[in-house]
């Protein structure tokens, strides 16, 4: 996994510095960080984040705003007609509560976004969640449940659920 994400953070930073209008340039470090080469009509806007790439699956006409983050490593699937305004965070892997074990291995689940799913800005997803079609992200929103189809959702989640010294 290490070697992965050294070599996912090389090639987005050279990703993140190329002209705007280098589109073969472009063209070429998103196949290397994705394994293959992007699906038609794809937009993606630089500056772009990824710790591994090979596990993030998108298909025909998504369009991915400025500074997004894709934390893929247990996989991210965003269907046909996906918008992703800037900033917007996917998280597929974490670390454990308990403090002994959060020191020796990850938690985590895919991300499974359906089609024509708009995302705001801000707006953060977690491990395991699924969005279905036709959904509606609002800017800012932690999503930390599965959406249902045509479903808007908004707001944080946050909340104290255990303690300990």
């Amino acid at each position: 996994m290490s070697e992965r994400v050294l070599e996912a953070t090389r090639l987005t930073s050279l990703l993140n510095v190329l002209p705007f209008d280098d589109d073969a340039g472009k063209a070429e470090l998103f196949e290397q960080l994705l394994g293959r080469p992007l699906p038609p009509r794809v937009t993606i806007y630089p500056p772009f984040f990824t710790d591994h790439g090979l596990h993030l699956e998108l298909g025909e006409r998504v369009f991915v705003n400025q500074s997004c983050t894709f934390l893929d490593y247990a996989g991210i699937r965003l269907g046909e007609r996906v918008m992703v305004a800037p900033k917007v965070t996917f998280i597929t892997v974490g670390h454990p509560v308990d403090v002994d074990d959060r020191r020796v291995w990850l938690t985590g689940g895919p991300i499974d976004v359906g089609e024509n799913v708009w995302i705001g800005a801000g707006a953060t997803i977690l491990p395991g969640v699924s969005i279905g079609r036709d959904s509606v992200i609002a800017a800012g929103s932690v999503v930390a449940e599965d959406v249902p189809a045509g479903t808007l959702v908004a707001g944080p989640k946050a909340s104290v659920r255990r303690r300990w010294e």
